[in-house]
């Protein structure tokens, strides 16, 4: 499924993984206790600067800061868009 946006600039659109519901021993970890993703994946990609061009690609699985980007809900699902610098990571 494509989406109808394409990021300007340097920004980059990022989809959230989903956080964890449950931890490593089992217990069932509650909506209001859970913490905001810090891992995504790159879903589209702006042109870049005049003369930087963009290190991360569609696909990509990356890290960001915890307050990082600005939340968009696109055709029913939740997106960050961002800066490539707010970006500390590819994985």
């Amino acid at each position: 499924m494509a989406l109808n946006i394409k990021p300007l600039s340097d920004r980059v659109l990022i989809e959230p993984v989903a956080a964890e519901t449950q931890t490593a021993s089992g217990i069932f970890i509650p909506d209001t206790a859970k913490e905001k993703p810090q891992k995504g994946t790159v879903v589209a990609i702006g042109n870049g600067k005049k003369d930087e061009p963009l290190t991360v690609k569609v696909g990509d699985t990356v890290l960001y800061g915890k307050y990082a980007g600005t939340e968009l809900k696109l055709e029913g699902k939740d997106y960050l868009m961002m800066r490539e610098d707010d970006i500390l990571a590819i994985i």
